[in-house]
């Protein structure tokens, strides 16, 4: 069966050159003799595996130097607690920008925490916008503000850096890191789940600066401990193996079609034809504000749910996967991470224009 074109939120599509390297290898890594499945995180060879996935991502990020990378377990809803439990003081405050679901579920689990406030919110629009903030926004004594840069269910992204002064800006990147550049000085902490745009389900990433490390509540579980992690090399137990290796082949293919400003300029052309098609009839209707749109999540709904649901089988037959929006929302989401070729969006355009021809609305 030939593959197809994959459009579900994650775990997602991964670049075809990533997956036949890892299945050159998956037998036996280069003279290993073993799978990387297989061998032992303590063993010479793995270390160098990870020790090249941290450097390749530094390089690709520009990351600084006064910053910590980590490859930890979790997904990035377990960070939800990580980061209060290693950034809120006993008797301190956080405050959160509401713009998604997990956004909202983040705010949730650090309520457990402390005085956690509502800097700015879209619910009342049914996050079709991101909120703009200013640094009036913040409680000046607030220990970070936390926002998720770009909400994979709505299909909105923060189209800027909200400025927080001295406050840690602390980021969910989970789907949108490394689909274009982002000036890393800027934030106190990125995390990120690897699975939409960076590897395969199991890994997530988080990269804190060093001043934000050694703060964690005395309750606050080892393995949450952003500084033990740091401490141990991600290895103070053992990591999720074989997901660091496909990032790491991850971030050599970046490297190799020219890094993230080549990586944007081709994530903004299949943006751009998708958007376009939405912006040029009257069939489909996107619901979120031009401002605010993804580059990696296009939603978009036909007004009716019985010709939603035909779409999606319909699209699926077509070998255009999981375009079925999300259960909360519904409607049709297209999740253009950087492994979906234009190829794929040229298709689904076509597929679009071909299926309001067969299927008229009713009056």
């Amino acid at each position: 069966m030939e593959r197809v074109y994959n459009f579900s939120a994650g775990p997602s599509m991964l670049p075809e050159q990533v997956l036949r390297t890892a299945a050159a290898e998956m037998l036996c890594y280069r003279d290993s003799g073993m799978s990387v499945m297989e061998m032992s995180h303590r063993s010479p060879v793995y270390e160098e595996i990870i020790g090249d996935a941290e450097r390749l991502l530094r390089e690709v990020m520009n990351i600084p130097d006064n910053y910590k990378v980590l490859f930890l377990q979790g997904g990035a809803s377990t960070q939800f607690a990580a980061v209060p439990l290693n950034l809120l003081s006993e008797g301190g405050k956080a405050d959160y920008i509401l713009s998604g679901q997990f956004s909202t579920k983040a705010y949730q689990e650090a309520l457990k925490y402390g005085d956690v406030a509502v800097a700015a919110s879209s619910k009342e629009s049914t996050f079709s916008y991101v909120p703009q903030t200013n640094r009036s926004s913040f409680r000046a004594d607030a220990d970070y503000v936390h926002i998720c840069f770009n909400n994979t269910i709505y299909g909105t992204k923060f189209p800027y850096i909200p400025d927080t002064g001295e406050i840690p800006l602390v980021a969910d990147m989970s789907s949108c890191i490394l689909s274009e550049s982002v000036d890393v000085s800027k934030f106190g902490v990125i995390y990120a789940g690897a699975q939409k745009n960076m590897s395969a389900a199991g890994l997530t990433v988080v990269i804190v600066r060093e001043d934000l490390l050694g703060k964690a509540r005395k309750s606050t579980p080892t393995m949450l401990d952003w500084k033990v992690m740091a401490d141990n090399g991600s290895m103070y137990n053992t990591p999720p193996c074989y997901a660091i290796y496909i990032a790491k082949l991850v971030y050599e293919w970046i490297l190799e079609l020219g890094g993230l400003s080549e990586m944007k300029k081709r994530n903004e052309e299949k943006a751009k034809l998708l958007y376009d098609y939405l912006d040029g009839q009257e069939y489909y209707s996107a619901p979120v504000e031009k401002a605010s749109r993804s580059m990696m999540n296009v939603t978009f709904v036909t007004g009716d749910a019985e010709l939603d649901k035909k779409f999606a089988s319909e699209a699926s037959a077509q070998g255009l996967k999981n375009l079925k929006g999300h259960r909360s929302v519904g409607g049709m989401r297209a999740s253009i991470y950087n492994a979906m070729p234009c190829e794929g969006v040229e298709k689904l355009v076509s597929f679009m224009r071909a299926f309001a021809a067969r299927n008229p609305k009713k009056q």
